[in-house]
């Protein structure tokens, strides 16, 4: 599962083939032993992170939107990816 992005310890990933076992679009988060899946609205699906990482998180996936959208399309059809820009 590569990793798409990472801030402030926040680790951000995608499964390339995560269609088959999920039927939404969705983030994997990780931050230190906390792990959790955001959908791309940056409501928090499954697992937790602390409250102030996940609204890095929340901020991250608003500013980006449009980016994670078009990585998981492109993802899903060729395998591929490419890394979003950290919050700064």
């Amino acid at each position: 599962m590569p990793i798409v992005s990472q801030f402030y310890g926040v680790i951000v990933r995608m499964y390339y083939d995560d269609m088959k076992h999920h039927n939404m679009p969705h983030l994997h988060i990780q931050y230190n032993d906390y792990k959790a899946i955001y959908d791309l609205n940056g409501k928090c699906m499954k697992g937790n992170i602390p409250n102030k990482q996940s609204k890095l998180v929340e901020a991250w996936i608003a500013i980006h939107i449009e980016e994670i959208n078009a990585l998981w399309k492109l993802m899903q059809e060729d395998n591929e990816f490419f890394t979003i820009e950290p919050l700064k």
